[in-house]
């Protein structure tokens, strides 16, 4: 039993959480699988919760402390585990996102958010709520530029984003923002931290043509796959789901220009937006 002490919010809580799960399961000398049965997911549901990849719902934490014999161990501290900075709809996917070690996405109207800059950042979010509080925004700048320290790191995880072209030539924030936020997602492929592709007009119709994709692998976990909509979002881990996803997002590849023209063609869009404002 995990014990009566309540997580501690300032720790990652959803990971330690999920370490307590795994605990308490293989102490109670319980399959994956079994403890899935009882929550009606799968067993590799229940694994992406002990990863702290999935978020623990009070409908779960109820069932997990009846079929572990943890008190109310798991209903106190979810609510630890849930609280999250960005919005309801993406923050599973963000904080999964951030224990991931390899990350494809595609996305056709906007540059990714772990690539861009704190200025279009803040135009996509005012563009969002045009009549939110500064306060609110900024937070949310705050937030979305925290998510980008992933990067930080020189080698994990792999990031490889095929960006369409409408989402570069799309002027967010004015001309002098697009040129600043191309120039940093050149510098970052320029120093080999990510692998970017742009699909371009030409290329036509392609697979992802629905909307925008984002694939995230782990090392001790089942890979998922992120849809994002206006105002929603959901991760599915069903393995048919994801290969499919995978096959669109090679296929995408296929269209798309290579890195070393997709630089080329976005360094000359920077060049480009920065001769516009300052002629």
């Amino acid at each position: 039993m995990p014990g009566s002490r309540d997580l501690d919010p300032s720790s990652s809580p959803r990971a330690l959480l999920g370490a307590e799960l795994r605990h308490a399961r293989e102490k109670a000398g319980l399959s994956q699988e079994y403890v899935g049965q009882r929550l009606f997911v799968s067993g590799s549901f229940v694994g992406q919760l002990e990863a702290g990849t999935r978020r623990m719902q009070p409908q779960y934490a109820r069932v997990l402390d009846e079929v572990l014999g943890t008190d109310d161990f798991f209903q106190r501290n979810c609510g630890a585990a849930a609280k999250s900075k960005h919005p309801e709809h993406f923050a599973e996917a963000a904080e999964a996102e951030a224990t991931a070690t390899e990350i494809r996405q595609y996305t056709p109207l906007l540059i990714p958010g772990l690539l861009q800059t704190p200025r279009y950042t803040r135009a996509v979010c005012r563009a969002y709520q045009p009549t939110a509080p500064n306060e609110a925004i900024e937070e949310l700048v705050t937030a979305r530029m925290e998510r980008t320290r992933i990067l930080d790191d020189p080698t994990k995880p792999l990031l490889w984003a095929v960006i369409d072209e409408a989402a570069l030539r799309r002027v967010t924030g004015g001309r002098e923002v697009m040129a600043e936020a191309l120039h940093h997602v050149t510098d970052l492929a320029r120093r080999s931290r990510v692998v970017v592709q742009v699909l371009p007009f030409d290329a036509g119709a392609h697979a992802a043509m629905e909307g925008a994709i984002k694939l995230m692998d782990f090392e001790e976990a089942p890979p998922l796959v992120y849809f994002e909509g206006v105002g929603t979002g959901r991760l599915e881990d069903d393995p048919a789901t994801v290969k499919h996803q995978k096959l669109t997002y090679e296929l995408l590849t296929a269209c798309a220009l290579s890195p070393q023209k997709s630089l080329a063609l976005i360094e000359a869009m920077a060049q480009d937006y920065a001769h516009e404002e300052h002629p």
